[in-house]
C-alpha cells in the first residue's frame, strides 16, 4: 500500500503553514494523472473550454499503442511532437489531436519524426489554462494559453526566422484512411483557415478552424502528401505550390514563415463544427493577445475552483483542487459564439437560449461527476449539461439521448442510457428551466427503443439474454437502475402510469441474480443461466461490461436492501464485501484488459462499476468499515504525482469520486436524492453552492491515527444516520465530524439509519 498523504507530507517536507494557504488555483497540478494509467493531459484549457490545447508526445500513435496515449501526452515520453487544439481528459478511448502546430527551423523536413523535439521536464510549466515548455531542437520556448473558444501558442526563437507547421495528417488514433478530406488557405487579411473531415471513433467529424498570427506571413507552402512516405521535406514531386493561396486534399502539411522578428511569434487559434466564418467569429469573440487571453484564463479558472475551500495539508490540498480542475473540463462548449453547433444529424443547429456542449461520457459521469457538478456549477451550466443532451435527442436518426458524444457526433461506446440519471438527478435536486415534460418523453423514448443493446428482449423478457446480446448480466442492471431514475422523476412530476411502469422494471435486476452462487449472472433466453461460470473472468464483450460477476453483483444502487436479502441478509453482505476486498488475485492475469487497473482484490478502482462498493457497508449496518475501506483506497490509489491516478479519470469521474469522498460523503444512487456518509479527508471545506448558501464540512481530530468517525453532527444537532440529504446540503450549514482512534460500532447501525433503497431493510 502507498503512503498516506500525511505521511507524504513529512516525507516530501513541504511546510503545512504557506502551502495551505493557497488558493486552489495555485494548488492545482496538471501534470497529475499524465503518466500511468490517468490519461490526462498537462495542456491549457479553460473551465469546460471548446479548445484543448496540449503537447502530443506521440501524435498519429499505432493503433496497438493508443490507449496509452490516448490523451496526446504521456509523462514517461521524452520528446514533443507537437500542440493540438482538442484532447480528452482521462478518457479510456484516443481519438482527437486536430490541428497539430509545431516551431521548426528553418531547414527541418516535414516528416513527423524530422520536427519532433526532445524536451526536459525540468522546462515545463503547467497551471489552469497555461502550459510552457522548451523545445530543444529547435532551440524554442514554447507556451499554450486558452480562453473557451480560443486558444494562443507563442514561440520565443532563440536566432533564426520564426518558421512552424502546421500539420492536418497527424490525429490521435491512427484509424486506417481517418483523413477524409482537409483543406488549408489564407485570407486576404493573412488569417489562416481549412478544415478537415475524419473518420475515427466517431464517425464523419468535421471541424474548421483559423489561425491569427501577430506577424505577416513572409511565405508559406501547402503540400499534399497522399501515399508519399516517409515526407522528406521538400524532396520529390508533391502537389501543392510555394505560396498558393489555398489547397485541398487528404494529407496535407503546410509551412508557415514569418522571418526574423524582434518578439515571440504569437499564433491566435479557434475551432468551429460549423465552417470557417464560424471559427473566425469564434477568434473575434475573445479579444486579447497571449497575456489577455491567460489572465481571462486565470480568472476563469479561480473563480470556478473556489466552488469549494479547501483546509488540508498541502499534498492532499493540491490532490483535491487538481481533482476540482479535472472535473471542470467536460462535458465542453461545442457551439460558435453565434450559438450554432452541429448535431448528431450532421446538420447545422442554433442554440437560442443556451449553450450546446459536447463530449459525455456518460458512462462513467452519470455516477459522481454530473453530482458533483450540480453542487459546484451555477444552474446555467446544468441547464446547459441537460438542453444538451435533449437537443442532440430531438434530432437523432433514432430518438435516443446520447450513450457517449463528443464534437456533437455519437459513439455507442458503452453501455446503458445514462444520459436518463444525469436528466433525473438534476430535476429530482431542484434543477429547472427546461421542458420537463419533454425530457421525460425523451428518457422514455431513450428506455423504450427495442434495437438498441438488447433492450427488446429486456422489456419481453425482464432481462436481456446472453445468447441474443453480449454484455447481458451488466446491461440488465444497469437498465434497471436507469430506469428506476425515470420512475423517480415520472413520480415527482405526478405521471402515476409511468412512474409505475418503471418502478416494476426497475426490479429486473433480480431476474439475473442467481441466488444459489449470490452473482448476477448472464442468462439465455430460455431462463438457464450461461454455464461454465467464473466470477473472476473478465473478458470483453462476454457477459460483463469491462468487469466481472465481483463488480457488477453490487451494482444495484436503488435496492441495496433487496439484493442484501438475497445474499442471505447483513452479516452475509458485510462477508463478501470483504471476500472482494481481500481477494488473491496471484493466480489470475489481467493483462488483456486494458481498463482493469487499481485492484484491491477484486474491487478495482482503476474503472467504474466499484466506485460505490466501500459504501456498501453503511447499507448493512456497519459503517465504521467503510470507514476502513475509504482510508485503503485513498491512500493506494491516488497520489499528488504524474502517476498518482490508478485508472483513467474517465473525463472526471474518478477525480469527482474523490472530492466527494474527501468531504466525507458520496452519491451512491443518483436520483435517491442522498449522500451516504464515508469520512473526510479535509480538516475542513467550504461548499459555495450555486444558490450562494454555503455548506462547511469539518474534520475534528483527523489524523492518521484518528481514521473513524466518533460522532457526526449536523448544525449542531447530532446525526444519528449514515447519509445526508441533498436538500440538508442545499440549505448550508455545517456537519461536522468528530473523529477517533478507534470504530464507532454504535453509531448509524440501525436500519432506519441506512440509506436509501427500494426494498425495505430486513
Amino acid at each position: 500500500m502507498m503512503r498516506s498523504f500525511r505521511t507524504a507530507l513529512a516525507l516530501l517536507a513541504l511546510a503545512a503553514s504557506p502551502l495551505a494557504a493557497q488558493t486552489n488555483y495555485e494548488a492545482v497540478d496538471p501534470f497529475i494523472g499524465t503518466g500511468g494509467e490517468g490519461h490526462t493531459f498537462p495542456g491549457a484549457v479553460a473551465p469546460f473550454g471548446m479548445i484543448q490545447l496540449s503537447p502530443d508526445t506521440d501524435a498519429t500513435c499505432e493503433i496497438r499503442k493508443c490507449y496509452s496515449h490516448a490523451a496526446g501526452y504521456r509523462y514517461e515520453d521524452t520528446t514533443i511532437q507537437g500542440f493540438s487544439m482538442t484532447h480528452f481528459s482521462g478518457a479510456g478511448h484516443s481519438d482527437l489531436g486536430d490541428f497539430l502546430i509545431m516551431a521548426i527551423g528553418a531547414d527541418t523536413a516535414l516528416e513527423p519524426d524530422a520536427y519532433r523535439s526532445p524536451f526536459s521536464h525540468a522546462t515545463e510549466q503547467a497551471q489552469p489554462g497555461y502550459y510552457a515548455v522548451t523545445l530543444d531542437k529547435p532551440g524554442v520556448r514554447a507556451e499554450l494559453t486558452a480562453s473557451t473558444r480560443v486558444g494562443v501558442q507563442r514561440y520565443a526563437f532563440q536566432s533564426g526566422p520564426a518558421r512552424v507547421v502546421l500539420d492536418l495528417r497527424s490525429s490521435l488514433y491512427d484509424y486506417p484512411g481517418k483523413i477524409l478530406w482537409s483543406s488549408v488557405r489564407v485570407r486576404s487579411d493573412g488569417t489562416i483557415t481549412g478544415m478537415r473531415e475524419t473518420r475515427g471513433w466517431a464517425p464523419a467529424r468535421k471541424l474548421y478552424f483559423a489561425i491569427r498570427p501577430n506577424a505577416p506571413l513572409k511565405a508559406h507552402a501547402f503540400l499534399d502528401r497522399e501515399g508519399k512516405v516517409p515526407y522528406r521535406g521538400f524532396q520529390g514531386p508533391s502537389r501543392g505550390a510555394e505560396n498558393a493561396a489555398q489547397l485541398a486534399g487528404r494529407s496535407l502539411v503546410a509551412t508557415l514563415d514569418f522571418g526574423q522578428l524582434g518578439k515571440p511569434l504569437e499564433l491566435k487559434v479557434a475551432i468551429s463544427s460549423v465552417d470557417e466564418d464560424g471559427a473566425i467569429a469564434n477568434l473575434d469573440s475573445e479579444a486579447g493577445d497571449f497575456d489577455a487571453i491567460r489572465a481571462k484564463s486565470r480568472d476563469a479558472w479561480t473563480k470556478v475552483l473556489s466552488a469549494i475551500e479547501i483546509d488540508a495539508p498541502a499534498p492532499m490540498k493540491k490532490m483535491t483542487a487538481t481533482a476540482l480542475y479535472h472535473s471542470m473540463i467536460a462535458p465542453s462548449v461545442f457551439a460558435d459564439a453565434d450559438g450554432r453547433y452541429r448535431g448528431p444529424d450532421d446538420q447545422v443547429h442554433q442554440g437560442k437560449d443556451f449553450t450546446f456542449h459536447s463530449t459525455f461520457s456518460l458512462w462513467d459521469t452519470f455516477r459522481a461527476e454530473h453530482p458533483l457538478l450540480l453542487l459546484t456549477q451555477p444552474d446555467r451550466r446544468n441547464l446547459d449539461f441537460v438542453q444538451s443532451l435533449l437537443a442532440s435527442q430531438r434530432v437523432s436518426p433514432f430518438g435516443i439521448l446520447p450513450v457517449w458524444q463528443y464534437h456533437g457526433r455519437e459513439t455507442w461506446t458503452m453501455i446503458g442510457y445514462h444520459a436518463v440519471p444525469v436528466i433525473a438527478d438534476a430535476y429530482l435536486k431542484g434543477l429547472r428551466g427546461f421542458d420537463e415534460k419533454a425530457a421525460l418523453d425523451a428518457m422514455v423514448a431513450s428506455a423504450s427503443y427495442g434495437p438498441y443493446g438488447g433492450l427488446d428482449h429486456y422489456m419481453k423478457l425482464g432481462y436481456v439474454p446472453i445468447d441474443k446480446e453480449p454484455e447481458a448480466a451488466s446491461k440488465t442492471v444497469e437498465y434497471a437502475y436507469d430506469d428506476w431514475t425515470i420512475a423517480r422523476m415520472a413520480a415527482a412530476m405526478g405521471k402515476g402510469d409511468v412512474a409505475a411502469a418503471f418502478e416494476k422494471r426497475a426490479g429486473n435486476w433480480r431476474n439475473s441474480f442467481d441466488k444459489a452462487s449470490g452473482f448476477l449472472r448472464a442468462r439465455k433466453a430460455d431462463g438457464s443461466f450461461r454455464t461454465p461460470f467464473d466470477p473472476t473472468a473478465i473478458n470483453y464483450g462476454s457477459d460483463y461490461t469491462e468487469g466481472n460477476a465481483w463488480q457488477y453483483s453490487w451494482f444495484v444502487p436503488q435496492d441495496q436492501a433487496g439484493m442484501f436479502a438475497m445474499l442471505g441478509g447483513d452479516a452475509a453482505a458485510v462477508k463478501k464485501l470483504d471476500a472482494m476486498f481481500d481477494f488473491d488475485n496471484s493466480k489470475i492475469d489481467y493483462s488483456h484488459a486494458e481498463d482493469i487497473a487499481g485492484l484491491i482484490g477484486q474491487y478495482i478502482h482503476g474503472n467504474e462499476p466499484s466506485h460505490h462498493v466501500a459504501y456498501l457497508y453503511n447499507y448493512a449496518g456497519q459503517p465504521w468499515r467503510t470507514q476502513e475501506r475509504l482510508k485503503q483506497i485513498v491512500e493506494s490509489q491516488y497520489q499528488p504525482t504524474p502517476q498518482g491516478l490508478s485508472g483513467n479519470d474517465d473525463l472526471g469521474q474518478m477525480s469527482a469520486w474523490f472530492v466527494f469522498t474527501t468531504l466525507g460523503f458520496y452519491p451512491v444512487a443518483p436520483g435517491s436524492n442522498e449522500y451516504a456518509i464515508g469520512r473526510p479527508f479535509l480538516d475542513k471545506a467550504v461548499l459555495n453552492l450555486p444558490n450562494g448558501k454555503r455548506f462547511s464540512v469539518v474534520a475534528e481530530g483527523l489524523s492518521d491515527a484518528n481514521p473513524y468517525i466518533g460522532a457526526v453532527t449536523l448544525n449542531g444537532r447530532p446525526l444519528p444516520r449514515s447519509y445526508i440529504r441533498h436538500d440538508e446540503v442545499a440549505a448550508g450549514g455545517e456537519l461536522r465530524f468528530t473523529m477517533q482512534a478507534k470504530p464507532n460500532r454504535k453509531w448509524a447501525t440501525g436500519k432506519a439509519a441506512r440509506p436509501f433503497s427500494m426494498s425495505p431493510y430486513r
